[in-house]
């Protein structure tokens, strides 16, 4: 299946997602393509909007390659490339240290126009266009899971089936649209996947605080 965009696998997602509709769902974003889809799934279900900020760790000479990643808190997760390509832990605490300055100066975008909101009790569906390693979505899952959210979904257009094992111990559900064999990257199954500005997440989450504070006010 080719998705004609993100929108169409946001609203494919909200019906899997169906049963959180009126349950004020959190739906938290891996910035920045699956923001868009973010603010028409909390839309569709009766929820929020807001991102968790993960970085990809890249291989030495492979910057597309993942490694593994790193949350805002500092916590990394190495996957199997790093153990395959034996690289040394001198390389990760340089790359760890270039990609927390990337997540701080994000945060520092962000945090102006739309304060984190606290996971804690709530459920929460941390959401991604597409899964290639799992690496992000993993950092993304532990970091969430440690502020104690009642119930923890992962959700994601397409996967290979192999990343979807990796995940599946960190989330109390896992939902993905597809998981095809012949997985190279997520957007060969997008006709259109055009990048997603910082300026767009921005404006998506201005939107987000706006409905949140008149909600609060009525």
């Amino acid at each position: 299946m080719i998705f004609k965009n993100r929108e169409e696998a946001a609203r494919l997602l909200a019906a899997r997602l169906a049963a959180y509709r009126g349950k004020h769902p959190l739906v938290l974003a891996i910035p920045r393509g699956a923001a868009p889809m973010a603010k028409i799934l909390a839309g569709e279900l009766g929820g929020e909007v807001d991102v968790v900020l993960v970085r990809k760790l890249r291989a030495p000479y492979q910057p597309e390659l993942a490694i593994g990643s790193v949350d805002e808190e500092g916590h990394v997760y190495l996957g199997e490339a790093f153990h395959a390509l034996g690289i040394d832990d001198d390389y990760v605490e340089m790359e760890k240290k270039l990609q927390l300055e990337s997540l701080h100066r994000r945060r520092a975008f962000y945090t102006p126009v739309h304060p984190p909101i606290s996971p804690a009790g709530r459920t929460v569906i941390v959401l991604d266009d597409g899964i290639a390693t799992g690496a992000s979505m993993t950092a993304a899952l532990r970091s969430v899971r440690a502020k104690k959210p009642a119930r923890l979904i992962a959700a994601a257009a397409v996967a290979p089936e192999g990343s979807l094992k990796q995940i599946e111990g960190l989330a109390d559900e896992v939902v993905c649209l597809q998981t095809p064999s012949d997985f190279y990257a997520v957007g060969q199954f997008f006709e259109n996947f055009e990048q997603v500005s910082d300026e767009e997440v921005i404006a998506i989450l201005s939107q987000a605080e706006i409905g949140r504070g008149d909600s609060i006010g009525r």
